[in-house]
C-alpha cells in the first residue's frame, strides 16, 4: 500500500512564503518597465532624423507635389464630365471710346453736321473672363478698370434750319474749318505725324477725296489730309442759302429692293432725315416715344459711321424693348451696352442722353464687328476687327450674342421699319 505524505506549515511559514513571490513579482515589473523606457528613447531616436527630414522638404518638392494636386483634379474633372469647362482672366489695356455730343443749330439748314470739337479716345485697364469649354471658347465677360487716360468728348452740330444740305466733297471745292482746331496730317489715318493746323472758318481747298472721311487738301502752302466731318461748303463769310438744294429722296421700292438678311450693313441705308423720322415715328409700340423722339440720332450716325441706320435702329429697338426696358429707362441705354451674364444692370453704361449711346454704339460696331482689322473706317481710324465674323447679321450674332436667333429677331424690325416708308 503506498503512503501518501502529508507536509503541515505553520502560518508563519505561509506569510514569508507569500513576500518572497511578492518581491519576486515587484522585481520583473521594475525590470520590464526599465526595458520599455530603453526601447521608447531607442525609437524615438531614429524616429527623429525622420521627422526633421519631413519639415525640411523644400519649397520646389511642395510646388511639384502642389502641382501633381491640381493635374489629379484635372484629371478627375476630365474623367467624370466629359467636356470639361474652364475660365482665363487677362487684364488689357483697351480704348475709351469717347462719347459724342450733339448740338442743334436753327442757323445752319437740315441735314447739316459739322465737328465743332474733334474726339479723341482714351486708354483704360479691362478685366476679360473668358469661358471655355475644352479648349472652345464660348463666351465673355468685360469688367472696366482703371482709367489710364481720359477721353476727349466729340461736339456735332446738327442743323435744323430751313433747307436742305446735301453737299459731297469734290476735288477742287473749297472748304472752311468748323471746329476750333483742326490737325492735318502727313497721311490719311489718325496716327499720322501732324504737320499743320487750321482754326475755325479758315479756307482749304480738296485736292482729293480719299474716302468719305478722309481728304487731301490745300491749307495755305501747305499740303496734307484731314477728317472731312471738320469742314462745311458753306462760306461763313458769304450768303448760306447758295448752297441749300433739295435733298434726293429714294422711292420705297428702290430701297426695299436693298433690303435682304445677308445685306451688308457697312453700306448706307440710303434713307432721307426725313425718311427716318417717318419710319421712326407715330409706332404704337414706342409707348414712351424715345424711339421717335431720337430718330436723326440714328441718321446721323449712319451719315459720319458707314453703318446702315435702320440696322443700328432695328438693334435698338430689340435690345430695348422700344426704350421701355430698366437698362433703356433708367441709364438711357438702347442697347444694354456693357452688360454681362453675371451682373447685367449694373454692368451696364450710362448716357446723359440717348443720343450719345446710339453714337458710341454706332461707332463700337464699326471698329470691332462690321470691319476686318486695319480698314480704313470713320475719322480717319482703323478698324480693330476683334469681333469681326462679316458685315452682315449672321456675322454679328456670331460674336454679340448668344442668342442663336438674335439676327432674325432684328431683321424682323429692320423689314418693318423699312416696309412703313
Amino acid at each position: 500500500m503506498k503512503k501518501v505524505k502529508y507536509v503541515i506549515r505553520t502560518r508563519g511559514q505561509i506569510i514569508k512564503q507569500r513576500i518572497i513571490v511578492y518581491t519576486v513579482i515587484i522585481a520583473i515589473l521594475t525590470i520590464m518597465s526599465f526595458l520599455c523606457v530603453r526601447t521608447y528613447k531607442q525609437v524615438e531616436s531614429f524616429s527623429a532624423p525622420v521627422e526633421v527630414k519631413e519639415e525640411a522638404k523644400t519649397n520646389e518638392q511642395m510646388k511639384i507635389q502642389k502641382n501633381r494636386n491640381i493635374i489629379d483634379i484635372q484629371e478627375i474633372l476630365e474623367e467624370n464630365t466629359g467636356t470639361p469647362t474652364k475660365k482665363t482672366l487677362d487684364v488689357d489695356e483697351v480704348d475709351l471710346d469717347f462719347t459724342t455730343e450733339y448740338v442743334e443749330n436753327s442757323e445752319l439748314p437740315t441735314g447739316t453736321i459739322q465737328v465743332k470739337q474733334e474726339g479723341v479716345d482714351g486708354l483704360q485697364k479691362m478685366v476679360i473672363i473668358r469661358n471655355y469649354e475644352g479648349n472652345e471658347y464660348t463666351s465673355e465677360e468685360r469688367i472696366n478698370g482703371e482709367v489710364l487716360q481720359e477721353a476727349t468728348n466729340k461736339i456735332v452740330e446738327i442743323g435744323i434750319g430751313e433747307g436742305v444740305n446735301n453737299y459731297t466733297p469734290k476735288k477742287g471745292d473749297s472748304i472752311y474749318a468748323t471746329p476750333e482746331k483742326v490737325k492735318i496730317r502727313e497721311a490719311a489715318s489718325r496716327k499720322s505725324s501732324e504737320i499743320s493746323e487750321m482754326s475755325k472758318d479758315e479756307k482749304a481747298v480738296i485736292m482729293d477725296v480719299v474716302n468719305n472721311n478722309w481728304l487731301k487738301i490745300q491749307y495755305s502752302n501747305i499740303i496734307g489730309y484731314a477728317d472731312s466731318a471738320c469742314f462745311t461748303n458753306i462760306n461763313p463769310n458769304g450768303d448760306p442759302q447758295q448752297y441749300f438744294e433739295e435733298g434726293v429722296e429714294y422711292s420705297k421700292d428702290v430701297l426695299l429692293a436693298s433690303l435682304n438678311f445677308d445685306m451688308d450693313l457697312t453700306k448706307p441705308s440710303g434713307l432721307t432725315l426725313s425718311q427716318f423720322q417717318k419710319v421712326l415715328s407715330g409706332n404704337p409700340q414706342d409707348t414712351q416715344n424715345v424711339i421717335a423722339s431720337n430718330a436723326e440720332y440714328f441718321y446721323y450716325a449712319e451719315k459720319q459711321y458707314g453703318i446702315n441706320g435702320i440696322y443700328l435702329a432695328s438693334m435698338a429697338i430689340h435690345e430695348g424693348g422700344w426704350g421701355t426696358s430698366k437698362i433703356a429707362n433708367d441709364k438711357k441705354n438702347l442697347f444694354g451696352y456693357g452688360a454681362y451674364d453675371s451682373n447685367p444692370y449694373g454692368g451696364s453704361y450710362s448716357f446723359s442722353t440717348y443720343a450719345e449711346g446710339i453714337d458710341l454704339v454706332a461707332r463700337v460696331l464699326v471698329k470691332n464687328y462690321l470691319n476686318p482689322k486695319g480698314t480704313e473706317i470713320y475719322d480717319g481710324q482703323i478698324a480693330s476687327g476683334t469681333f469681326y465674323n462679316g458685315p452682315t447679321l449672321t456675322g454679328v450674332n456670331t460674336r454679340y450674342a448668344s442668342d442663336k436667333n438674335w439676327a432674325n429677331s432684328v431683321f424682323k424690325w429692320m423689314t418693318y421699319l423699312y416696309n412703313r416708308l
